[in-house]
């Protein structure tokens, strides 16, 4: 028994069929929203259909007796050799007052799970759901998964190899273009044609009128989620502020009422991929940053909710203006930080035990500071990163050399640390070297770092 969870267009469905297309005898698909009558006579005529009839059965009048039908068709096929049943969209079957999930986990429990050449593959988007009703399951799926799943989108170093494998070849500035728009999602990407640039694939795919991604957001949540409302209240609230909100913050922005359920919606965005934890340093829990981490949610809500402008040239329009430069460095920022494993292996640390965490120090009698990335190292050493994007080398001026003394002096001075504490950047095409860089600047890394 195979759980496979991951966000919406993640590649699940694919993964499955490419893998195993030859030993699935059975699929079936849960539909959103439905009645139990017109789910059963959707499975009926699927299990049909495998059997090559699709008059053979009659509809079921319950999971019971629908999964007593599939092992009626199962028991001669798995005489012969492996099996595959691939139940997909498996949330969606449990709908209300169906006793779906009861009848399940019976099914495999007294049938299922006595079958050496059975291989049952249950599969959905809501990965929150099926963490709290499958992985986690306190009743008769208790500890009966075999193999859990948990397909993430591709990172920078997959991104460039699925582009290339489509004879898409981009230099890495413009595949990090096309990343912070539409992160490693494939079902986005494969929709970059060969001999575009990443401008004019952000202007096609998003801006025009038959675009894949300019009416995705109204799906997104929606396809998870029962009732995304207050989903997208905390991912509006986390996308207004870059720094990242905590919990009580979150209600603050979000304007709820009474925090009664944000833990529960929390997780439920974490394991969907849309929001990040970070434990600040050396702070308790109750404190821990929350951040949107979904690169698609970050520019819709940025640019094309409101925008009233579509066709050719929208993109580049906005690509010069002061709220891209903005989004950009939130952008990288939100890429670096899904890239810590890449950026350890370059600072040759990956094999020292680090902890990550973010850092903030708020006073209104002296001057605040915030790092977005700490590496708390075993061998006595703190990486303070700073993630700048820019279109040529970085320069560290006098004032942002202020900033930055003035950073590491207060970091030392609240945490009252005795580790040695390393600026690091990590930036597009790397620093200026000037006389600030010199004196600051003991680690930088570029982009193509984040490909390794």
């Amino acid at each position: 028994l195979i759980a496979l969870f991951g966000r919406r267009r993640v590649g699940k469905t694919f993964l499955i069929r490419r893998h195993l297309e030859a030993s699935i005898v059975f699929e079936f698909v849960g539909s959103r929203n439905v009645k139990l009558g017109e789910q059963l006579e959707n499975f009926k005529k699927a299990l049909g259909k495998a059997a090559g009839n699709e008059k053979i059965y009659q509809t079921p009048k319950n999971w019971t007796d629908a999964l007593d039908l599939l092992s009626h068709y199962l028991t001669p096929k798995l005489a012969i050799g492996r099996a595959v049943v691939f139940l997909d969209e498996f949330p969606w079957l449990n709908t209300h007052k169906s006793r779906f999930l009861s009848a399940f986990d019976h099914w495999w429990n007294s049938w299922g799970s006595k079958q050496n050449n059975l291989i049952v593959i249950i599969c959905g988007s809501a990965a929150s759901w099926m963490i709290q009703n499958v992985v986690n399951n306190k009743g008769g799926l208790h500890n009966r998964i075999t193999r859990k799943i948990r397909l993430l989108p591709f990172n920078l170093g997959d991104t460039e190899s699925f582009l290339n494998s489509r004879d898409v070849y981009m230099d890495r500035y413009q595949i990090l273009q096309i990343y912070m728009v539409m992160g490693g999602i494939p079902h986005y990407l494969k929709e970059v044609k060969k001999g575009e640039s990443s401008t004019q694939a952000i202007d096609r795919i998003c801006f025009t009128k038959d675009g894949l991604l300019a009416g995705e957001f109204k799906n997104l949540y929606h396809s998870l989620f029962d009732d995304a409302t207050r989903h997208l209240a905390v991912v509006r609230a986390l996308a207004a502020n870059q720094s990242g909100l905590t919990r009580s913050e979150i209600i603050d922005k979000a304007e709820f009422t009474s925090g009664g359920t944000i833990t529960g919606l929390l997780e439920e965005l974490i394991e969907s991929g849309f929001v990040t934890a970070w434990q600040p340093y050396d702070k308790k829990s109750k404190d821990t940053i929350f951040k949107l981490a979904d690169e698609f949610t970050h520019f819709y809500l940025k640019f094309i909710e409101k925008n009233r402008s579509s066709g050719q040239g929208v993109w580049q329009s906005f690509s010069s203006g002061q709220s891209w430069k903005s989004w950009s460095g939130v952008a990288f920022e939100r890429i670096c930080l899904k890239h810590i494993p890449q950026i350890k292996k370059e600072l040759g640390i990956a094999s020292i035990y680090t902890e990550e965490s973010a850092w903030r120090f708020l006073s209104k009698q002296e001057k605040g500071a915030q790092v977005d990335l700490l590496l708390d190292r075993k061998d006595f050493v703190i990486n303070l990163c700073e993630m700048k994007y820019s279109e040529s080398e970085f320069l560290i001026d006098k004032d942002y050399a202020e900033d930055l003394e003035n950073k590491k002096e207060v970091f030392a001075r609240q945490t009252k640390t005795k580790k040695s504490v390393y600026v690091t950047f990590i930036t597009t095409f790397g620093i200026k070297e000037n006389e600030y860089a010199k004196r600051l600047v003991q680690n930088s890394i570029t982009k193509d770092a984040l490909f390794i």
